[in-house]
């Protein structure tokens, strides 16, 4: 069962390998049979998946989670089960971090292959270019160990590539020398979501580099997981972490706390602390969510999103959220992946409960509030938050025939199934 529950797969078979060469005799053993094949971490991605995997084998990589951090050269080397929680706990003991992603309980290998949009990735880019190299198992049940020297192709499409080349069993990525860094909260009622959206959408134009901030419209349920001063409420919340000492970083946004919000949380926190920051539920969730990326955050654009997700709309949606990206996102990676940097001012994801109303009408609030920005939205898409099927948007037309080479290559008779993984159909 995948972490997103509202996901039904229904594939032809489970498997639970503990190891490669399990994973080996699985592929194998599925083409003998003629089935499919799809990896699976988590499950935080499922969504793509569902009503395709009929005649796969859905395999589940939550057994191999095998770990090791090299405090010297800064990096780690984590098994396909591995969470990003375990790489935030074990770098963290040595004064390093990894480019954890805004949940701890994401695994580490699929939203790399995704691109990954971590809290440090304004200063440090995306997730995937820090992938130094990639254990996989092919379709013929071969590993490869691919690295800059030896089958760069491999290297190149796990760099953002979203998968459907083969079975990655492990991967080697960089650390951060992030000891600590300066992090918290600010809130407000969503009364205040128009002023308060539109200061931090003109503050995040000059923004540091060092900074990384997201804002929400945040319906907050009622739950015994969350402080109680949110629990309940409609808010406007901006959460951020800026590199550095808390001197620097309380000068990053004195802007934002000129606006005088009601809950302010900031404060220096340890890599391990920043994991939890926004507060994303650890267990598995029932859950519909989908995104845009944005050119710009101009007063217009914040008025037809608050109108359309803010007091008074109508919306039942749990939260919408704008990622900030620029900086080190916006530019080209020195090493060259499937997915190098991303096309947008901003990253706006949707997400929905089932409060009565049913999915289609969850679905159908989430794509009335994205479409609300229909003016700014960018023709690309960030894969990793996209809920329906949308690999043509994921990269530009270039990478996009490189993957299908690379696939072709890799796995000439299609035996992988991906989420967003690129095909000819």
């Amino acid at each position: 069962m995948p972490w997103n529950l509202q996901v039904d797969e229904h594939p032809a078979a489970v498997a639970y390998p503990a190891d490669p060469h399990e994973v080996a005799r699985i592929v194998r053993a599925a083409a003998a049979a003629g089935l499919r094949v799809a990896p699976q971490g988590t499950g935080h991605g499922a969504p793509p998946l569902a009503g395709r995997l009929g005649d796969a084998v859905l395999l589940r990589t939550s057994a191999m989670t095998g770990l090791s951090v090299d405090a010297a050269s800064r990096t780690a080397r984590a098994d396909a089960g591995v969470l990003w929680s375990d790489v935030v706990t074990r770098a963290g003991k040595v004064g390093l971090a990894g480019m954890h992603m805004s949940s701890p309980g994401v695994g580490v290998v699929g939203s790399s292959l995704g691109g990954g949009v971590s809290w440090y990735a304004r200063q440090h880019g995306l997730q995937c270019s820090a992938i130094t190299a990639v254990e996989l198992v092919l379709a013929d049940g071969t590993s490869v160990l691919a690295t800059e020297d030896h089958d760069a192709d491999l290297l190149w499409a796990a760099r953002g590539g979203s998968g459907g080349f083969g079975v990655v069993t492990s991967l080697e990525f960089d650390l951060l020398p992030v000891r600590t860094a300066y992090a918290g909260m600010l809130a407000w009622d969503w009364t205040h979501a128009r002023r308060v959206l539109t200061a931090w959408g003109e503050w995040s134009a000059d923004a540091p580099e060092a900074v990384t901030s997201v804002a929400r419209i945040f319906r907050v349920p009622v739950s015994e997981w969350l402080p109680a001063q949110l629990s309940g409420r409609d808010l406007v919340v901006i959460d951020a972490v800026a590199l550095g000492d808390a001197e620097a970083g309380s000068r990053s946004i004195a802007g934002l706390r000129a606006l005088k919000p009601e809950i302010d949380t900031f404060t220096q926190m340890s890599a391990p602390d920043i994991a939890h920051l926004q507060l994303d539920p650890q267990e598995p969730t029932a859950v519909y969510a989908n995104s845009v990326l944005v050119h710009g955050l101009p007063a217009d654009a914040v008025d037809a999103l608050v109108d359309a997700a803010g007091p008074g709309s109508g919306s039942n949606l749990l939260f919408v959220e704008l990622r900030q990206l620029g900086g080190a996102l916006a530019r080209p990676s020195p090493r060259a992946g499937a997915m190098d940097h991303l096309d947008g001012s901003f990253l706006v994801l949707g997400v929905g409960l089932d409060v009565g109303t049913g999915w289609s009408a969850v679905r159908a609030d989430a794509l009335r509030i994205l479409d609300s920005l229909a003016p700014w939205t960018s023709s690309a898409a960030y894969l990793s938050m996209a809920y329906e099927a949308a690999a043509r948007r994921g990269w530009s037309a270039e990478s996009y025939d490189r993957l299908l080479r690379i696939r072709r290559a890799a796995d000439p008779q299609g035996l992988f199934v991906g989420p967003q993984a690129p095909s000819d159909d």
